[in-house]
């Protein structure tokens, strides 16, 4: 500064840097299955929402595709490692990013944003929040998201079909999470997706390194949850082998037990939450997202 008060040229960098180290963090949202980046209902109505609260900040809603009919689609017959690898490009080619990010995940998108983090550590994802992620799978498809039932159709037909079929597995995005209990090896041996970065054959050590680095993971369940079986998946637990009755939670699982995350040394550091919502799959107020997702890891 000059000795008039004036900002020299250099002081003028120094504070336009030090007013973008200031702004808030940017927000990525990844929709589930059967929506898209920009449904007026769901995702448009939460990024207009974060926008409302956070002053200024830059939400960023991932369209997986050239168009939302494609982003829709692909959400059920796109390989869920392809969509992970596109998104680890768009975040590290978006210049708002660099400095780090808060994700959140609605439903499957809730464990394709922690396969971001644990693939893709640039740009830092800060806070990870999913919403009705099912991070031990699913094993049961009760009922049909969003409105396209010719979609869940077909769904349907090619898990009856048989999840672990090698051309299911690549084609179609829920069997790459589905979680047969009855069967734990054939889901080991043949899950593309969720066994690989739940560390279920082999221990990838970058992986836990690279989650370790997020700041907070807070993971909701929804309560009343008839979409998502079972719903403990959510909060990261799942049936015990060999039935689907009774589950075991994180605490009791080989994930947590051996720490082959690092879900243990985060929950013991108090970086792990786990937030329950009353209601239905996906279905929350305004008031509950605001006060417990919004002011808690959005600001």
């Amino acid at each position: 500064m000059a000795d008039d008060g004036r900002l020299t040229l250099g002081s003028f960098v120094v504070f336009l840097t030090l007013s973008c180290a200031l702004g808030q963090t940017p927000v990525v949202l990844w929709h589930g299955m059967g929506d898209s980046c920009c449904n007026p209902l769901s995702m448009g109505s939460i990024k207009g929402l974060i926008e409302k609260q956070v002053s200024k900040v830059y939400v960023k809603s991932l369209e997986i595709g050239d168009n939302i009919e494609e982003d829709t689609i692909n959400g059920f017959f796109l390989n869920a490692n392809t969509q992970i690898s596109m998104v680890c490009e768009m975040l590290a080619k978006d210049s708002k990013l660099q400095n780090g990010y808060n994700a959140i995940g609605f439903s499957q998108g809730g464990q394709f944003l922690r396969a971001v983090a644990q693939r893709c550590p640039n740009p830092p994802m800060i806070n990870l929040i999913s919403v009705g992620g099912q991070h031990q799978g699913v094993y049961g498809f009760p009922r049909c998201p969003g409105v396209n039932e010719t979609l869940c159709d077909e769904v349907r037909r090619l898990l009856n079909l048989g999840a672990y079929i090698d051309a299911i597995q690549d084609r179609l995005v829920q069997a790459e999470y589905w979680h047969d209990p009855m069967n734990e090896d054939e889901y080991k041996k043949k899950s593309i997706f969720l066994a690989d970065i739940n560390q279920e054959n082999k221990m990838n050590a970058t992986y836990k390194t690279n989650l370790l680095k997020v700041k907070n993971i807070a993971l909701v369940k929804f309560l009343d949850d008839g979409m998502v079986q079972p719903r403990d998946s959510e909060w990261f637990g799942f049936y015990n082998p060999g039935q689907a009755k009774t589950v075991y939670n994180l605490t009791q699982s080989k994930l947590y037990t051996q720490d082959l995350l690092g879900l243990k040394q985060m929950n013991e550091a108090g970086r792990l939450h786990f937030l329950a919502s009353p209601g239905d799959h996906l279905q929350f107020t305004e008031e509950w997202f605001i006060s417990n997702i919004v002011n808690k890891f959005l600001k």
